[in-house]
């Protein structure tokens, strides 16, 4: 397999009439999506772009694969855009990525234009009108190799400022093929997608479904703020397997629905994106004792995850979960700040080599250089590792632990503090349902903000058998709600904003 269209072209070809992709609005079978697809690689090659960004301003739909997909058949990259991104963040990333074209639909196109400029707008609708010649795509496709780019997402940068990481066909091609054989995927699987496609953990739903000819559900979004209908939702639909973030899981275990509408179809449970707490992990393994959850770890840089673990042991509620080892052709490093290799459970930074490594960050050599370096354990040839930022360590297993962000480790008291080792407490705690620390610079203090029906007072009392003293936070926010950004992850932004 040379291209991700290749795996488009062969599952058409083998179930033409089968759903890939389906929400509220709409469903498309593999062989309208790959018609429609090559609709719109016509429509762009008409327009001589190629080797090009192509920008996505759709809703998450079947229509939006199409795009993505139509994007890569006329030899060009596609940037997926969310109708509900913020106006800013949009005008940042065009600035930096200066696309050549932006598809929309008629829904949309007035929107897509006030923030365009100069950047031409197409509707989707118009690219159906136009007739595909199969020779001229076929000869476009025969020019693109699998270290072109298929697309640049998108994710926050320190400075305000958006940056676009930068992945080839090779990448994908690497990670689907290693997580269809690593989770027995077949064409049997029914997907239930949760994440935005901007959103680097959509790429395991959109190419595990075109590679095998799975289905996918895109769950509205509206579900995930009513479990009980989210969870008949995966019944009535047979869906099989779920790949989302903890923060919906835990939607799920914290207002009690587990158990309460039975989803027997429902085998794999993955989660990504943010730190999986144990006890509400277990809530849904006690429900679910059949199924296989596996926590999967890994940056948008490694094209999604680089390691993983499949839950094959009893955690204590105050015990985190691993993550693991490494993927198939994925290499990792735990290296002090010297780019010395750090052993015997000691913690260091995270530095990933492979298949799946992202080229860096579009129009910004800047953070690619700082991010994209050479692995300092090799000075005979040229070899680029990635730079995570996580702080990680081997536990007694061998097993990966992730400890917390580089940025989440402070200086407090005279000691140094991973702010995660506090939440992993806190988490654990009767009645505590979702929790985030922040440390507040300016008056150094650590600030606690939980929500769940424990008073503050209850979990310092506990949080001193299980943590030193001088871990212990200087101020508890108890909230109605845990802030979520558009990702579905714990909003720490805004929990460091309100401290004022």
């Amino acid at each position: 397999m040379t291209l991700v269209t290749d795996y488009l072209d062969k599952t058409a070809a083998k179930f033409p009439n089968k759903v890939a992709f389906a929400n509220e609005k709409s469903a498309m079978t593999f062989g309208t999506l790959r018609k429609e697809s090559r609709q719109i690689a016509a429509g762009l090659m008409e327009k001589n772009i190629f080797r090009r960004p192509v920008v996505i301003y759709l809703e998450k739909s079947p229509e939006c694969v199409a795009a993505f997909m139509g994007a890569a058949y006329s030899g060009n990259f596609y940037t997926p855009l969310d109708i509900d991104m913020p106006k800013a963040r949009i005008e940042k990333i065009l600035a930096t990525l200066q696309p050549e074209i932006i598809i929309t639909d008629g829904e949309h196109y007035a929107a897509a234009q006030e923030f365009a400029d100069n950047i031409p707008v197409a509707a989707y609708e118009d690219f159906q009108k136009l007739m595909i010649d199969e020779a001229a795509i076929n000869t476009v496709t025969e020019k693109i190799t699998d270290t072109d780019v298929l697309y640049v997402l998108f994710t926050s940068g320190s400075t305000g400022v958006p940056k676009g990481v930068i992945i080839p066909h090779r990448g994908v091609i690497a990670y689907t093929e290693w997580c269809a054989e690593e989770f027995a995927l077949d064409e049997n699987i029914v997907l239930g997608n949760q994440t935005p496609f901007y959103f680097s953990m959509s790429v395991l739903d959109i190419f595990q479904t075109l590679r095998n000819g799975c289905t996918t559900y895109i769950i509205p979004r509206i579900l995930f703020s009513f479990p009980v209908k989210l969870l008949q939702f995966l019944s009535e639909k047979n869906i099989n397997m779920i790949y989302w973030v903890p923060s919906a899981l835990c939607i799920v275990a914290n207002l009690k629905a587990l158990g309460r509408v039975e989803v027997p179809s429902l085998k794999r449970i993955l989660f990504a994106g943010e730190v999986m707490p144990t006890k509400q992990l277990n809530m849904w393994r006690k429900t679910f004792p059949d199924c296989l959850f596996a926590d999967l770890y890994g940056p948008t840089e490694t094209t999604d995850i680089c390691a993983f673990y499949k839950v094959n042991r009893d955690l204590a509620d105050n015990e985190p979960v691993p993550i693991g080892k490494a993927c198939h052709n994925t290499g990792l490093l735990v290296l002090d700040e010297k780019g010395r290799l750090v052993e015997d459970g000691r913690v260091g930074e995270l530095c990933v080599y492979g298949s799946t490594l992202a080229y860096g960050y579009y129009n910004n050599r800047e953070k690619t250089a700082a991010a994209f370096v050479q692995n300092p354990l090799q000075d005979c040839y040229s070899e680029t590792i990635y730079r995570t930022g996580d702080l990680v360590r081997y536990n007694e297993h061998g097993e990966l632990m992730y400890v917390s962000r580089k940025d989440f480790q402070i200086k407090h008291m005279g000691h140094r503090i991973e702010l995660g080792e506090i939440e992993t407490a806190v988490s654990s705690i009767a009645g505590v349902e979702r929790c985030a620390c922040v440390y507040d610079d300016r008056r150094s203090k650590i600030v606690l903000f939980y929500t769940g029906t424990v008073e503050g007072h209850d979990i310092s009392e506990q949080l001193k058998n299980m943590v030193p003293e001088y871990m212990l936070p200087n101020r508890k926010e108890k909230l109605d709600s845990m802030p979520i950004n558009l990702n579905g992850k714990i909003d720490r932004v805004t929990l460091k904003n309100s401290l004022g």
